[in-house]
């Protein structure tokens, strides 16, 4: 099995930042695609950032030029640098990767947890 373990949320000011981390760990073998989502109250879950095994980055246009996403694969751990914080931002922030385990023949997606990202005004 594959554990997703994050942290860095909280509660925050509007205009501030937070850093988020999501570490992987279990019989991993590679890890392609991972990604960001968050989801607020009475709302879908949406994507926030998504970045390759390459490290290609991918964003949605609300968090264009505030959030940034990296990884460390060496680590297999992924970041997500959150600056100018806004209220809408407000959300539980849950990562996601799509990893293959050793033994497995195929690569299967794993969900973390989930984070509390609160932003006041």
């Amino acid at each position: 099995q594959v554990h997703l373990v994050e942290s860095g949320g909280g509660l925050v000011q509007a205009g501030g930042s937070l850093r988020l981390s999501c570490a992987a760990s279990g019989r991993i073998v590679s890890i392609s695609a991972m990604g960001w989502y968050r989801q607020a109250p009475g709302k879908q879950r949406e994507v926030v950032a998504t970045i390759t095994s390459t490290g290609s980055p991918n964003y949605a246009d609300s968090v264009t030029g505030r959030f940034t996403i990296s990884r460390d694969n060496a680590k297999n751990t992924m970041y997500l640098q959150m600056t100018s914080l806004k209220p809408e931002d407000t959300a539980v922030y849950s990562c996601h990767v799509r990893a293959l385990q050793s033994g497995s023949a195929w690569y299967s997606d794993y969900w973390g947890q989930g984070t509390q990202v609160t932003v006041s005004s």
